[in-house]
């Protein structure tokens, strides 16, 4: 398998995350999904008043504004304009950067399977 897939393919769920909490914290799994949640939609609605939410360490996440841009249809080839966005983008903190760093290392230093 190749490493880039082998990355992609160990998808954390929203499940996963609440399983693993209530396992090491102890508390019920439904007083964990609900606090999640309740996170994810604070998070959520203050991203879509443009605000910027931050964690240190963890990362920052902030609504960024793309600019209006030349397309083209696919289909008909036709050259088409695309309004401005907003968008979402995502930068790592240090211990994400890290973990990266390391990851790649990891991926770098380990043969690919025979297949």
């Amino acid at each position: 398998m190749e490493p880039a897939k082998e990355v992609q393919a160990n998808t954390l769920t929203k499940r996963d995350l609440v399983n693993q909490i209530s396992e090491e914290l102890g508390f019920t799994q439904s007083d964990v999904a609900k606090t999640i949640e309740k996170a994810l939609d604070i998070i959520t609605k203050k991203l879509g008043e443009g605000k910027r939410w931050e964690i240190r360490n963890f990362g920052v996440f902030e609504v960024k504004k793309r600019a209006p841009r030349k397309g083209r249809n696919p289909k008909t080839g036709v050259i088409v304009d695309v309004p401005h966005r907003y968008v979402v983008t995502f930068k790592a903190g240090k211990e994400v950067k890290k973990l990266l760093a390391d990851l790649s290392h990891h991926l770098k230093a380990t043969p690919p399977e025979q297949e």
